[in-house]
């Protein structure tokens, strides 16, 4: 029976391996195809390397993380509030969850036209288009977390005394609090794809301009692909962190009560 020291060797293996096996099967494809557009392993690092030697690699990242951590806030800060609420209150649920349900398959960047009329071309109109994409889901399993919490839990709370805003505050939220993390989880994947389409078109810099610009300016396939790999890399570090966030002891209660 394996032990916890080998699964933990087998997480860190396994995807070391299956990378180097997608090195391996990309060098052999471009050598292969003898292709001119579609770069090799090799130049995506040396054009990783230009970018670096010019200063611009790091600025890049951290526009895009800025960007993505300012929509992403004032999407928590007013979505979370809001979908306390409407768990929270029936009636206020079934007055406005037609609303949001409306708007919530909308994707972000078809209102990409409005943002640009009504904040120009400026850093505004990024940070509107993530706050829509991660503010929408956040809402919705702040309120359905809200939904699932036990009603003996409101009960006992009830029993003790507390008032509304108290039995909210301190029973439904860290009860809800598991699920309203995945809703977290999940709002902040799609800020970060939000963000690299809004580049490519409202501003210039961020990793969605590197790739546009790479693309329009002299066809820098190298420095394309570059971009999408630091992307994809980002990305899977924040849905690393978020994930973590979800096994804090804090809010593991709420999991083990969900399967009780």
């Amino acid at each position: 029976m394996p032990t916890r020291s080998d699964r933990g060797v087998e997480r860190v293996l396994l995807p070391i391996a299956a990378a180097v096996v997608v090195l391996v099967v990309w060098t052999l494809a471009v050598q292969i195809s003898h292709t001119n557009v579609f770069p090799s392993p090799g130049k995506v690092v040396l054009g990783i390397r230009e970018l670096m030697g010019k200063g611009v690699l790091w600025l890049y990242v951290l526009d895009s993380l800025r960007r993505v951590l300012s929509g992403y806030l004032v999407a928590l800060v007013l979505g979370i509030p809001t979908g306390l609420a409407l768990g929270w209150y029936p009636r206020l649920a079934s007055a406005f969850n037609p609303v949001i349900q409306i708007c919530r398959p909308i994707s972000p960047l078809a209102w990409m036209p409005l943002a640009i009329v009504w904040f120009g071309v400026s850093e505004a109109a990024p940070t509107f288009l993530i706050f829509l994409g991660a503010f929408f889901p956040t809402v919705v399993a702040t309120m359905n977390g809200v939904k699932s919490v036990p009603s003996i839990y409101i009960q006992a709370g009830r029993n003790f005394g507390l008032s509304a805003f108290a039995i909210l505050r301190t029973v439904v939220f860290p009860a809800a609090l598991p699920q309203v993390l995945t809703g977290f989880r999940l709002a902040l994947g799609i800020a970060w794809l939000v963000v690299v389409a809004a580049e490519m078109i409202a501003v210039d810099s961020g990793l969605g301009y590197l790739i546009i610009d790479s693309r329009n300016a002299g066809k820098r396939y190298d420095l394309v692909v570059a971009g999408m790999l630091l992307i994809g890399i980002i990305g899977l570090g924040l849905d690393t962190l978020a994930r973590r966030l979800e096994k804090l002891k804090s809010v593991r209660w709420g999991f083990q009560a969900e399967t009780a």
